[in-house]
């Protein structure tokens, strides 16, 4: 009797697991596997603003350039400080990047090319601010005093001002107290507050900050403006993929011909990107060798 019921449980159990083996089959999910693999590519932007301004800014664009080229999806990173973003294109850490012109050498010398830049180059120049109350009338005045800047590698708004003074007599390494403050925004903020006697800075942050925040109008006046050289560039790391490179290139070049490119200009204060690649920054690298010479080691 006992052996009988033994042979009667395997047997249902045996039919049990059959079924049960079946509905796993007829109910378990399919997963398949996409024909298609969408890449990355980190798209870094010097700091032109503080990274949440520099956000609102340049994202924009990423999105623009994921809707328009299939098969590659644009984030856009921020870095902490200038020195961050150099070591980012030193470690050939990104596959595309908007350098200022100084940067873009470096970019250069490690294994990136120069594919776009923007364009309205007169307005990369350096402005110098001081507070509407202020005694300073001419560059000598600032003997002694504090000016406050956004890094020692922001070639509009700290080299070329500091190339300003120096041709007006000013030896920047022993006459002022140059203080290197972080970004655009921390510039003007310390000449308004008072903790310097000029800031210096580059026309977009000063009329965007100022836009944001009229008081910095009455308070604050540009004292002097510098020569300008070439605009930022784009710059795209020698291994992404040609024809992905030219895809961004076109877009670029062509973003202020329609209106959703426009108005993304327009967050820029930029009428337009154009095309560029590296003899474009030959005058930069001209006046980087005599700034080194003349102003202070680099």
């Amino acid at each position: 009797m006992q052996r009988l019921l033994l042979v009667l449980f395997i047997g249902i159990q045996s039919l049990l697991t059959g079924c049960s083996s079946k509905s796993e089959a007829d109910h378990s999910p399919v997963f398949i596997e996409p024909t298609e693999t969408v890449h990355e590519y980190t798209f870094a932007v010097h700091p032109l603003h503080n990274p949440v301004r520099l956000f609102e800014v340049f994202n924009p664009l990423m999105q623009y350039l994921n809707q328009h080229i299939a098969d590659a999806h644009f984030k856009i990173e921020a870095s902490r400080n200038y020195q961050a973003f150099d070591n980012k294109l030193k470690h050939e850490a990104v596959e595309f990047a908007l350098p200022n012109p100084y940067q873009t050498l470096i970019a250069i010398e490690h294994n990136y090319r120069v594919i776009a830049k923007m364009a309205d180059d007169e307005q990369f120049k350096g402005i110098i601010l001081v507070r509407k109350d202020s005694f300073i009338k001419q560059p000598s005045d600032l003997k002694g005093r504090a000016i406050s800047y956004p890094a020692p590698t922001a070639l509009a708004a700290t080299m070329l001002p500091q190339d300003f003074l120096h041709k007006h007599g000013v030896n920047i390494q022993k006459d002022v107290d140059n203080r290197y403050v972080g970004s655009q925004e921390s510039s003007i903020m310390n000449v308004y507050r008072g903790n310097t006697a000029a800031g210096a800075t580059w026309p977009p942050p000063w009329k965007a900050l100022s836009e944001e925040r009229p008081q910095l109008k009455n308070e604050l006046k540009v004292i002097w403006q510098t020569q300008h050289l070439v605009n930022n560039s784009i710059v795209a790391r020698k291994d992404v993929p040609e024809a992905l490179t030219q895809q961004v290139r076109e877009l670029l070049a062509n973003l202020h011909t329609t209106q959703e490119g426009r108005e993304i200009l327009a967050k820029m204060h930029l009428s337009r990107y154009e095309l560029a690649d590296n003899q474009s920054y030959q005058t930069v690298k001209d006046f980087i060798e005599q700034f080194g010479q003349t102003v202070r080691p680099l």
